[in-house]
């Protein structure tokens, strides 16, 4: 099983992503519900995207904010900045994620920006590629931060020292 961290200990800020309106047709009509996509991070390095469906908003965005705390993700940072490149995918949503220099700030899309603030990284170029889902791309961009790995994790999966890696 993954080792889970326990959003009670942090400091989570909550932000919405999406609120979409969303139709299931029945017997009857209608049936008329809301679908939140929810990111919450404490801008030290935990992020997590999360989902609620419900009736009425503010149930939508309780629930989407409790499954988005139960999927936090710790991010590698090297400063104010990620340590390589990444594509991430979720669906048909792309999300390219690249280091930039101290001071760039974050130059992404919407939903994308969001997830990478959340997170605490300060300086990032991102583009969002095929989709353009505010959901798809949220979720796209946690998949490419999840794959990242700083130069000491690399040395350690392959038994060296961190300056051999770098050569």
């Amino acid at each position: 099983m993954r080792n889970t961290i326990d959003a009670s200990k942090l400091e989570l800020k909550e932000t919405i992503v999406s609120i979409r309106r969303v139709a299931k047709t029945v017997k009857g009509g209608r049936n008329m519900r809301f679908s939140v996509t929810v990111v919450v991070g404490d801008h030290d390095g935990h992020v997590g995207v999360g989902l609620g469906k419900a009736a009425e908003i503010p149930e939508a965005v309780r629930k989407a904010t409790e499954d988005a705390k139960k999927k936090l993700i710790f991010v590698p940072r090297v400063g104010t900045t990620i340590p390589h490149a990444i594509k991430g995918t979720f669906g048909a949503g792309k999300v390219l994620l690249m280091p930039a220099t101290q001071g760039s700030g974050v130059i992404a899309g919407s939903s994308a920006r969001t997830v990478l603030e959340a997170a605490g990284i300060q300086d990032v170029r991102a583009k969002s590629v095929g989709s353009n889902n505010s959901g798809n791309i949220a979720y796209a961009t946690i998949e490419g931060l999840k794959s990242l790995m700083t130069v000491e994790k690399v040395a350690k999966l392959r038994g060296k020292s961190p300056d051999e890696i770098l050569g």
